[in-house]
């Protein structure tokens, strides 16, 4: 038996709108890439602590915890998936959010942890 979903014709414009807006597959695997490096709960925590602006390693430990070795590697990931950014400051190198958009998403999630729909 058959499962009936609907006007054929709405099914239609419905298949040629999700097609229109899908990106390239290289495009969604990168979208993929950049949802993996904000998932993991370490790197998450850095994204947290440069909400408020640029730090360089050792105060980016101090607020996350862990160690400068686990943290630098962290930093890393973020850094080759363009989430964050550094510049050199003396013999300090400070780290920044490059992509604000990420912000904003992580931002919603937030918001997301407190709704009850």
């Amino acid at each position: 038996m058959a499962i009936e979903c609907g006007s054929e014709k709405l099914h239609e414009e419905r298949i040629k709108v999700a097609l229109e807006n899908m990106p390239a597959d290289g495009r969604i695997e990168e979208m993929a890439a950049r949802f993996k490096a904000i998932s993991e709960p370490s790197r998450l925590k850095i994204l947290l602590a440069l909400e408020g602006g640029e730090l360089c390693v050792e105060h980016i430990v101090d607020a996350v915890g862990g160690n400068q070795s686990a943290v630098s590697h962290q930093l890393k990931t973020l850094k080759d998936n363009k989430i964050v950014k550094s510049r050199r400051e003396g013999k300090k190198i400070l780290y920044s959010v490059s992509d604000e958009h990420i912000m904003n998403m992580i931002e919603l999630a937030k918001q997301h942890l407190d709704c009850e729909e």
